[in-house]
C-alpha cells in the first residue's frame, strides 16, 4: 500500500458531524466579522474544504491578527511557541 499522508489524515471521527447537523452550514456562519485582538475559537466545520486548518489546531483558541482576502489571520499558542493560522469564517466561532 502506497504512504498516504493528505491534510485531513486521521479525522474519521475528529471531523465528523452529528446525523442531524448534516449539510451546510447557515450563511450567517460565512459573513462573521471579527475585530483585531478578538479571541476565537478555532472549530473546524467538515463541510466546507476551502480555508480550513490543520487538524492539530481544532478546540484551540486564538487571537485575530488581521484579515486576507476572505480568511481571518490567527495568533494560536501551541506549547511554547505561537503559530500563524489563516482559517476562513466558517471554521471560527466569537469567544
Amino acid at each position: 500500500m502506497a504512504h498516504h499522508n493528505g491534510p485531513r489524515k486521521k479525522t474519521r471521527y475528529l471531523l465528523k458531524k452529528d446525523m442531524r447537523k448534516r449539510g451546510l452550514p447557515p450563511v450567517s456562519s460565512l459573513i462573521q466579522h471579527f475585530e483585531i485582538g478578538q479571541k476565537v475559537h478555532v472549530i473546524i466545520e467538515p463541510s466546507i474544504h476551502k480555508g480550513i486548518p490543520h487538524r492539530r489546531f481544532h478546540g484551540k483558541t486564538g487571537t485575530i491578527l488581521g484579515q486576507r482576502g476572505r480568511a481571518w489571520v490567527l495568533e494560536v499558542r501551541e506549547g511554547d511557541t505561537r503559530k500563524i493560522i489563516i482559517a476562513r469564517p466558517q471554521h471560527l466561532k466569537a469567544q
